[in-house]
């Protein structure tokens, strides 16, 4: 039987309403949302405070995995991941924020999970539903507790997400089960969705965040700049234009490093020709 890894002792970090943030010591990030009360489902100070919390994640050189999941039980004993947007604060041209502005900045938060240059592993435990599912789709690890719910409400509650939502979702699932999860607005169990590709493994609940530190620690065995370079080419592939923006900008952080980008700089701020004579020019 495998020795189940030692958890670590969290350390909370910056001062957060809607989100908890926590550090482990040793190379992970924990983050969560923490509105079990409903069922984790965000408005506009929620995704705000994930934003700032993940960015502080790409800015500490300190860390090189986050575990992104939901605080829970709620008091009535349900899980859940996230809920998608807050109907309850939506209003005509979007989630209304605290002074009444009609926002929609979890698409902000999308394009930073997606390329953030560090892994996130998504823990879902309950449901993972509308924009919560869409969530957890962009991480690029999956793990699931058996009692995970996976499913799409859009078009029940005049919503839709045209973007990654669809487009990623169909790239990962395929186009027929894609349409199927939109257009029928079905639930579907842990076990479903490790049989579509849409999680990568199903473990019982009280193993979740364990199961999630060992492949956190695992990651952090192997080359931060190969996984960050893996995770720029494997969006590359989806991504388009900003994709490859993503991919080069890595090649350019690798370049940095190298005589050649470093006699380029020297020669500029010393004021002279620069001299790639000892740069060869390889097959």
């Amino acid at each position: 039987m495998t020795t189940p890894p030692t958890l670590p002792t969290w350390t909370a970090a910056g001062h957060y309403r809607d989100i908890r943030f926590e550090t482990s010591g040793d190379g992970i990030a924990r983050i969560s949302i923490d509105r079990p009360e409903k069922r984790n489902a965000f408005r506009p100070l929620t995704v705000q405070e994930l934003c700032d919390a993940f960015s502080r994640v790409r800015d500490d050189p300190s860390i090189g995995v986050v575990l992104f999941t939901g605080a829970g039980p709620a008091a009535d004993g349900v899980w859940a991941f996230c809920a998608g947007g807050d109907q309850s604060v939506r209003g005509d041209g979007g989630y209304l924020d605290e002074t009444g502005l009609p926002r929609l900045n979890v698409l902000d938060l999308q394009r930073i999970i997606r390329s953030l240059p560090k892994v996130v592993i998504a823990l879902v435990a309950g449901y993972a539903i509308g924009g919560g599912q869409v969530l957890h789709l962009l991480c690029d690890l999956s793990l699931a507790a058996e009692n995970a719910v996976f499913g799409q409400t859009g078009p029940r509650v005049g919503s839709f997400d045209g973007g990654f939502g669809a487009g990623y979702l169909a790239r990962v699932v395929g186009q027929r089960k894609a349409r199927e999860i939109w257009f029928l607005c079905r639930r579907y169990s842990a076990d479903q969705a490790l049989a579509m590709g849409l999680v990568n493994a199903v473990v019982p609940l009280e193993r979740l965040e364990a199961e999630g530190v060992a492949w956190a620690r695992e990651v952090l065995q192997h080359s931060p700049t190969a996984i960050r370079c893996l995770k720029a080419a494997f969006n590359a592939e989806t991504d388009g234009l900003a994709g490859l923006q993503e991919l080069a900008g890595q090649a350019t952080h690798l370049f940095y490093r190298t005589s050649e980008g470093q006699e380029g700089r020297n020669a500029f701020l010393e004021k002279r020709d620069p001299d790639f004579s000892g740069a060869p020019w390889l097959p």
